[in-house]
C-alpha cells in the first residue's frame, strides 16, 4: 500500500493526530503528521542506492509539542519575520504576538499553523501518493484579519520528488506567506554538521537585515559577498567571514531574491553532499528563498535517532515571499483579498550522483 496511517497522539487541545506513511515505487518513504503538517521522515538514496532519512525531527508528537524549532512544519499565516509584531492594511493596524525575543512576530506566532491539527485526506495522484491537508483559520486568529481557508497537498512521487502545493482563500483582506520548514542533512539526520554540503542558489540578490534579522528594505547584489552562491560553494567555506551580514545572521539566515522572479516553477537551489552523492534540487513558484544554516541549533533538541542536534547540523531552504513584506511597499505584495486564490508550489527533487 502506498499510504498507511496510524494514531500519533493527542494535541494540547485534545484533538487526535495521525501519522501518515507514503511509500513510493522506489521504496523511499515520507512520513507526515497532520499536526502542523509536519514531515517527520524522508528517505532518499545515496549513489550506491542506500536510503537514509535526510530530515531532522522527532519520533513522537509529545516532543514536537514540547520544543521544536519548526522541524518539518508548514508555518503560517506568515512565514518568517514581521517587525515589531505589527502591520497596517488599508489603514488599519494589526497587532501580532512578538514571539521572537519579544521583538519580532515569527512564523505565525505562539500558535501558528505548525501547532494546529489539519484535516487530512490521503489519496493517489498520477505520479505518486498524495496527502491533502486543510485548515480554516478564524478571523482574528493570532491577530490576523479574515477567515482563511488553507490547503496544502503533499505528493511523494515515484521519482523521489516531494511536491508541496499551497492554496488559500479569505473572506477579508489579509496577508499570507506559507512555507515548508524542513531541516535537511543529506548525509543523514544525526550524522553531524552540514558545513561540507555544497550549495548553489539561483539568486543574484538578497535582502540585507538589521540586528533583529528584519530586512532593511534594500535589495542588494550578492556580488563580492559571502552570500554569492551563483556558483556552488561549500556551506562552511565563508560562514565565519568578517562580514556584517554574516555577523548579524550568526551565519546564513537570509532571504535570497530568485532570478526567476516567481510565478512559474523554476529552480531556486541545488545542494550536494559529497560523501553520499545525494543531491537535492529546490524548484518553486515563489519569488524568494530563505537559506538558513541551522545557527540556533545548540544540542538541546535530541532527534529521533537519539543524537542531539548540535550547531549547524541541518539547513533549511524556505521558499517564500520576502520577510516583513507587509511593512515594505517596495517588496512583492503578500496581500490576499476576497475573490483571489493564493496558489504556490515548491518541489524538492532528490537524486544521487
Amino acid at each position: 500500500m502506498p499510504i498507511t496511517q496510524a494514531p500519533y497522539g493527542t494535541a494540547p487541545d485534545g484533538t487526535l493526530a495521525t501519522l501518515f506513511t507514503l511509500t513510493n515505487a522506489a521504496g523511499c518513504v515520507i512520513k507526515i503528521t497532520n499536526y502542523g503538517a509536519i514531515i517527520t521522515m524522508l528517505t532518499a538514496p545515496d549513489r550506491a542506492g542506500q536510503a537514509a532519512d535526510v530530515v531532522l525531527g522527532y519520533s513522537t508528537l509529545a516532543e514536537y509539542v514540547a520544543d521544536t524549532p519548526y522541524f518539518g512544519a508548514v508555518v503560517g499565516r506568515y512565514g518568517n519575520r514581521i517587525a515589531g509584531g505589527r502591520f497596517t492594511l488599508d489603514g488599519v493596524e494589526y497587532t501580532l504576538a512578538r514571539n521572537e525575543k519579544g521583538v519580532n512576530h515569527l512564523h505565525g506566532g505562539e500558535r501558528g499553523f505548525d501547532k494546529v491539527v489539519w484535516e487530512a485526506e490521503p489519496g493517489e495522484g498520477p505520479d505518486g501518493a498524495t496527502l491533502a491537508l486543510t485548515y480554516v483559520s478564524a478571523d482574528g486568529e493570532a491577530g490576523y484579519p479574515g477567515t482563511l481557508s488553507a490547503k496544502v497537498v503533499y505528493t511523494w512521487t515515484n521519482e523521489n520528488v516531494l511536491r508541496v502545493q499551497y492554496q488559500a482563500t479569505t473572506d477579508k483582506k489579509t496577508v499570507l506567506n506559507l512555507t515548508q520548514h524542513s531541516y535537511f542533512n543529506l548525509a543523514g539526520e544525526g550524522s553531524g554538521d552540514v558545513l561540507g554540503h555544497e550549495i548553489q542558489l539561483f539568486a543574484g540578490q538578497f535582502t540585507p537585515v538589521d540586528e533583529n534579522l528584519i530586512p532593511t528594505g534594500e535589495v542588494r547584489s550578492v556580488e563580492g559577498t559571502p552570500l554569492d552562491f551563483r556558483r556552488p560553494h561549500v556551506i562552511g567555506e565563508r560562514i565565519g567571514a568578517d562580514d556584517e551580514q554574516m555577523t548579524l545572521g550568526g551565519g546564513y539566515d537570509h532571504n535570497f531574491v530568485l532570478d526567476a522572479g516567481g510565478g512559474q516553477l523554476a529552480r531556486a537551489a541545488r545542494v550536494r553532499e559529497p560523501g553520499s552523492g545525494r543531491v537535492m534540487e529546490v524548484w518553486t513558484t515563489q519569488p524568494a528563498v530563505q537559506f538558513y544554516s541551522g545557527n540556533f541549533l545548540d544540542g538541546s533538541n535530541v532527534g529521533k535517532s537519539g543524537v542531539a542536534y548540535a550547531h549547524r547540523t541541518g539547513f533549511c531552504l524556505e521558499t517564500q515571499h520576502y520577510p516583513d513584506s507587509p511593512n515594505h511597499a517596495e517588496f512583492p505584495s503578500a496581500e490576499l483579498a476576497p475573490g483571489e486564490t493564493y496558489a504556490q508550489a515548491t518541489e524538492f527533487r532528490f537524486l544521487a550522483e
